[in-house]
Parts: structure tokens; C-alpha cells; sequence
């Protein structure tokens, strides 16, 4: 049974279309897997499906009585209230319902005795449905699920005005899986999710009982909770059905068979243009001549997409620094509390270390602190003087209004025009994305304008936290290849395994310095 149907669904901005004559379904139980490379439309279509955007022509229509949930990569949550609280509003329709029953109990002692009946019916019905919908195990249901994705460690009656961006994106995550709708539509939920947790969540999706739509990057993630893909390319989105590998298999095959079709029509127009060049002003062969060209003008023409810019990333080295990049003496990072033990930390010229461990024990803490942004409790940091850090933060600032070329601009206003759209095209991105505003661009396309902001200056020492967040496959693959070939020093933060293991010379463990019982 078809729970949500998208018929002919164009959408576009400016002059570009992002969907054109769209249509999808998706059926009773499905685990759908929408992927696509950077700014292929994706966020924009889950946006249509869910009422916050009016496509061009179209329609869509969900079934009657469908819930649904949406996690999204720009929700943000009420500053003054704790993670407890938000999480409870998971559930404000059964303490709607507690609300109504004392207010009946408070009415009882005036009513007359047939009011007093029907209060006493209503007071029955609400008490058994909160029963049955698990209403006084609410607490622990809370716990159990934000234990899951690990906001037990960061505390649950923690202020969500002192969240990072990673951890307020785990509570709208956490109050969604509670609110178990009938569809879940969450886009790149692992971005800010370590391997734990992001287990967690296969774990749990796998098993979900309801259909979703999930947009992803992480292939070995994606790969293990879908059986269906719809593929977003070139303003169409097209259905597959099985995991990612077996989308892969597919698209690789009839995109071999539509290519070797093309080469072979085309030889064939080749022929009959020839013919017809040659022919046509004969007498005795004209009508052979028209007749080619008639063939010629009912030919349904095959066209090849034009491939759309990779990326090409470079990181320029700075002159060469002493042995030792940076050395810590009894260093302990943190804010209000210790978040380590005293640390004795070096890294040498050309390390490659990739610093690994659940969310919520410095990571990112450390890596400020030994850039100088963030002062230590205690202990000294000493970086070379020749250190020329690289540094890419895990999140930009929200409702940035500028354009990618006025964000390059701000960071380096001597350049031209013409350089900073060249710098930005070698990132793969377009002419619509330079000239678009930071906060309307996906989150890949983000990423990618603030690589480019790192790679116009030179460094020997990247610093990079959460670089592949957001960025589709394509991307992160020419990100591992520039990486490998920097012969700089690297410390990078990152919790996708297969993107680093083939090129890092270390990997360290966070764990094994927490003062957090982990």
C-alpha cells in the first residue's frame, strides 16, 4: 500500500531546476535510502513532501492519518529548556490527556451525580489509554533511547543553550525515535553520531517497523538499514530496489547499456547524415536521400547527461617545521571541570593521526586547545614556531546571509573575481552555488566552500575536525586522495573508519585519557 505519492513534481530556483517531473512512492514498511551527490535536490525534495516548500507543478498526497517525523539538518531547539524537557515534548499529547483527567478529577466534587457518570467514563477511557500507550514507564522509555544515542553522557537536565551543534542535532534525533512515528524522514542523522551510537541507530533502524526515507552519505551505514534507493541526478530521482550495493551494480549497468546505445545511434546518424550529404542533390537518388532523412527526423535521440564537476582538492605546504609539530606538558583540557587526565602528547613532522572516541570527551576541545583557542585548566601546550595550522571546524555559523563568494571575500578580500570563482569551481562547485547565500546551500556545499577557504592558504599542520560530514561520496574520496598526498602533519577527527584507515600513521583512542567513566 502506497503511504505517500509525489506525482510529476517540478521545482526550481532562479533559473535552475533542482526536480523536474518528479515522481515517487513509497510503500507500507519501506526503508528508502534517497542519495545523490552535493546539491542534487534531495534536502529540497524532502522539504516539498513534508509542506515547507511549494513545488512549481505537481502534487503530493500522504494517506489518510500518517504521522510523520523529520529531522533535518537546520532545526534548531528553544534556548531555556533541558534535554529532559525537550524529550518529554516527544510525548505532549499523553500529558495533554493527564492534564484533562485531573482537571475531571478536580470537577468531581461539585458535579451532579449524572455529570458526575460521564466524568467518571471519560477518567476511564484517558486512564486506559495512557496505560496501554505506556504513559508511567515514560521515564525510563526516555533514558533508555537517549542513553542509546549517548545523551546520558552529556546529562539530561543539561540546558540546550550549552549544546554544540553535534549534540542538539542528538536530541531532535532522540525526541524523533521517541515520538515513533509511522514515517521517519531524517537527513544524515550519523553526521554528529560516533561508532557507538551510530550502531545504536543501524540497530534500530533495521528493526524499525515503519517505513522511512533516509538521506546518507555513509555508505556502510546506508547499505544495512535500506531496501530501496531512490537516486537523485540530474533533476530526476529514480527507484531501485535493494541496498546500496545492489543500486550500484544496477546504475553502473544500464548506464554502460544507455551509453553503448548512444554509440551505437550515433554512429548510425553518422551514416545517414553522410548519406544524405552526399546524395541529396542527385536526381537519381534524392528519394533515397529523403527517405534517410525521414528515418533521420523520427529517430528518438538518446542523450548522455553531461558529468557533473568533481572536485579537486589541494592543501598548498608552508615551509617545512621542526621535528616536533606540538608537545604538551601535563595538559588537561576542559571548561567548567577536567575533561582528561594530565596529557603527555606529541606529534612529529608528518604524522598523520586520525584521534577517535565517543562523542562528549574533548575531542574537538583538545585539538582547540592546542591551537591556543581555548586555554587549558592546566599544563602547557607547545607548538612549533614554524607551525602554520590548517584548521576546519565541524559546523559554520547559522543563518549566514553571505554568498560563497562573499564568505571566500571576507577571508581573503585582494582576490579577483575571477580567482575566487576558479577557486570555488575546482571545489566542484557550480556558477548557481558561488552565487548563492551560505545558509540556503546543502550541507556539503557548505563544507566544500569552507575547504576552499582552507586550501588558498598554505599550512603544514591540518587540523581537521569532522571534515566529511555532509559530503557525498565523490567528495570524500578526492578528500582522502588530497590528504594522503599532503606531506604535512595531520590531526583529524572523524568517525567513518574507511575514510582514513588506508592513509593515517596513528589512530588515538580519547578513551584512554577521559576522566568520564565511558
Amino acid at each position: 500500500m502506497s503511504i505517500l505519492t509525489v506525482a510529476n513534481v517540478t521545482c526550481g530556483f532562479g533559473g535552475r531546476t533542482i526536480l523536474d517531473d518528479v515522481s515517487f512512492r513509497l510503500n507500507k514498511g519501506e526503508h528508502v535510502g534517497l542519495i545523490g551527490a552535493n546539491g542534487e535536490g534531495k534536502s529540497t525534495f524532502l522539504n516539498i513532501i513534508t509542506g515547507k516548500l511549494q513545488p512549481d507543478a505537481g502534487k503530493v498526497e500522504w494517506c489518510n492519518r500518517i504521522t510523520t517525523g523529520y529531522l533535518d539538518q537546520h532545526t534548531v531547539l528553544e534556548k531555556g529548556m533541558s534535554i529532559r524537557d525537550i524529550l518529554r515534548t516527544a510525548f505532549a499529547h499523553m500529558f495533554d490527556l493527564e492534564r484533562d483527567m485531573l482537571a475531571l478529577y478536580d470537577a468531581m466534587g461539585d458535579a451532579a451525580p449524572d455529570a458526575l457518570d460521564a466524568m467518571m467514563e471519560d477518567v476511564g477511557e484517558i486512564q486506559s489509554e495512557l496505560e496501554h500507550s505506556g504513559f508511567y514507564t515514560l521515564d525510563a522509555k526516555i533514558e533508555e533511547v537517549a542513553n542509546g544515542l549517548g545523551l546520558g553522557e552529556i546529562g539530561l537536565d543539561r540546558d540546550v543553550s550549552e549544546l554544540s551543534g553535534g549534540q542538539r542535532s542528538k536530541v531532535l534525533l532522540t525526541k524523533l525515535l521517541l515520538e515513533n512515528p509511522l514515517i521517519l524522514i531524517l537527513d544524515e542523522p550519523t553526521n554528529f553520531l560516533d561508532d557507538k551510537h551510530i550502531n545504536w541507530l543501524k540497530n534500530f533502524l533495521k528493526e524499525y517497523p515503519n517505513a522511512f526515507i533516509l538521506v546518507s552519505h555513509d555508505i556502510p551505514f546506508l547499505n544495512d538499514v535500506v531496501n530501496v534507493i531512490y537516486h537523485a541526478e540530474n533533476a530526476l530521482i529514480t527507484r531501485y530496489t535493494g541496498n546500496y550495493e545492489q543500486f550500484r551494480a544496477m546504475y553502473e549497468l544500464k548506464k554502460n547499456q544507455t551509453q553503448a546505445a548512444f554509440d551505437k545511434q550515433q554512429k548510425e546518424i553518422d551514416r545517414l547524415e553522410d548519406f544524405i550529404a552526399r546524395n541529396k542533390a542527385r536526381v537519381a537518388t534524392t528519394n533515397m536521400a529523403k527517405s534517410r532523412q525521414k528515418k533521420l527526423d523520427k529517430m528518438d535521440i538518446i542523450t548522455i547527461a553531461r558529468e557533473k564537476p568533481k572536485p579537486s582538492f589541494r592543501f598548498p605546504e608552508a615551509r617545512t617545521p621542526g621535528r616536533v609539530v606540538v608537545q604538551t606538558k601535563n595538559l588537561v583540557i576542559g571548561y567548567d571541570e577536567p575533561l582528561t587526565r594530565p596529557l603527555e602528547l606529541s606529534i612529529e613532522r608528518g604524522q598523520k593521526i586520525a584521534l577517535r572516541g565517543v562523542n562528549g570527551l574533548g575531542k574537538t576541545t583538545l585539538m582547540n586547545t592546542l591551537l591556543g583557542i581555548l586555554k587549558p585548566i592546566a599544563g602547557a601546550v607547545d607548538l612549533d614556531p614554524y607551525a602554520v595550522p590548517g584548521h576546519f571546524i565541524q559546523e559554520s555559523a547559522r543563518n549566514n546571509g553571505r554568498t560563497a563568494m562573499e564568505e571566500i571575500w571576507q577571508q581573503y578580500p585582494s582576490m579577483g573575481n575571477g580567482e575566487v570563482r576558479s577557486a570555488l569551481a575546482k571545489c566542484g562547485l557550480t556558477t548557481e552555488h558561488i552565487t548563492s547565500q551560505m545558509m540556503v546551500l546543502s550541507g556539503g556545499e557548505n563544507a566544500k566552500v569552507r575547504l576552499c577557504a582552507l586550501m588558498l592558504r598554505e599550512s603544514n599542520f591540518l587540523v581537521l575536525d569532522e571534515p566529511t560530514n555532509h559530503l557525498d561520496q565523490d567528495a570524500k574520496d578526492e578528500l582522502a586522495r588530497a590528504l594522503r598526498a599532503f606531506s604535512g602533519t595531520i590531526l583529524l577527527v572523524c568517525h567513518e573508519p574507511e575514510f582514513y584507515q588506508e592513509w593515517v600513521s596513528d589512530v588515538w583512542n580519547a578513551e584512554n585519557w577521559t576522566t568520564k567513566i565511558v
